[in-house]
């Protein structure tokens, strides 16, 4: 029970939509700053930059948050420093896993992904215990109203795509990540929802 007048009631919500936003513009922000760090400044080359600005304005990010965080990622502002890492491991029934973590200690965080292995049956390996079974790939899915087979093919094809596949009412376009943004450019050229 919030209180017995509408204002304790419109505070409760609001302090739970706040924490809420607060905690998506913070894993926004890291993925700007790390975005920046490996690729540069530049949304224009530097695809995962633009993927991840495209993503902070879709969330109504303010101007000055995306632009601090750009700074950050490339030195002109001190701050915290993340970094990615690759963890590999078995889980349970011999399962292969890969996870990619965005950590600002990795002491920390190699003693954590440690215990969950642990605490559910698995194993962490050494690198490049299991990275041999895994491909990095971009899937575009593009819904299948109206369009024809062939007519995704060629374009996929055309714009530097390895396959299409047709998963019922969508199509599924992957590619090697440097192709990924050419495809997805294309796709959205021809006007198909993605």
């Amino acid at each position: 029970m919030s209180g017995h007048n509408k204002w304790s009631t419109i505070k409760h919500r609001k302090g739970a939509q706040d924490a809420k936003r607060g905690k998506l513009f913070s894993r926004l922000i890291k993925e700007i700053t790390i975005a920046a760090r490996t690729g540069g400044g530049d949304a224009e080359g530097n695809p995962r930059l633009r993927t991840a600005l495209n993503t902070a304005r879709a969330a109504n990010m303010p101007k000055d948050n995306i632009d601090r965080a750009v700074k950050r990622g490339t030195g002109e502002i001190a701050g915290v420093s993340y970094e990615e890492v690759v963890y590999e491991g078995y889980g349970p029934g011999g399962v292969a896993v890969m996870c990619e973590v965005l950590t600002d200690n990795k002491n920390r965080t190699v003693a954590e992904i440690r215990h969950f292995f642990d605490k559910y049956g698995g194993n962490l390996g050494e690198s490049g215990c299991v990275a041999w079974m895994f491909d990095k790939r971009g899937i575009v899915e593009v819904s299948a109203k109206g369009l024809n087979e062939d007519d995704v093919m060629e374009l996929a094809l055309d714009a530097g795509a390895d396959d299409v596949k047709s998963a019922g009412d969508t199509f599924e376009i992957t590619a090697q990540p440097a192709q990924f943004e050419a495809v997805r450019s294309a796709v959205e050229a021809k006007g198909w929802a993605i």
